[in-house]
């Protein structure tokens, strides 16, 4: 089972959990659009890989993208979407190639129950 964290624990998570990384999976679309998260600011290395495109089709190739990154299995890979539901996808995805995956639950813009990364006052790029 995926651990769930919320955005506005992730950067007390990130300080307690050093070998930790982002990973974006939401489209070119959404990160042009409404901005990107930058995990630098709070020392979390970002990765953007999208899981799905933006015609709702499924990346055919993401764990052999991801796998091309190079990210240790010692790290701790937190995943994030707009909501948390496609990101949730991603980890369970990645957790049985063996990597140690958290969803962040509430995403990139949050549900009514919790306002995600941008609301948080988390970092953010907008508009690259």
């Amino acid at each position: 089972m995926v651990k769930q964290l919320v955005s506005k624990e992730v950067e007390d998570y990130v300080k307690n959990n050093p070998k930790s990384i982002l990973l974006d999976v939401r489209t070119e679309e959404e990160w042009v659009n409404d901005g990107k998260p930058d995990g630098k600011k709070i020392g979390l290395t970002t990765h953007f890989l999208s899981i799905q495109f933006a015609d709702k089709s499924f990346n055919e190739n993401f764990i052999e993208d991801f796998k091309k990154l190079n990210i240790q299995k010692d790290y701790e890979i937190l995943t994030m979407c707009m909501g948390g539901v496609r990101s949730q996808a991603a980890a369970e995805l990645l957790s049985k190639e063996d990597y140690k995956c958290i969803n962040i639950s509430d995403g990139f813009l949050g549900s009514p129950e919790n306002i995600g990364w941008k609301n948080s006052g988390l970092p953010c790029k907008e508009n690259e």
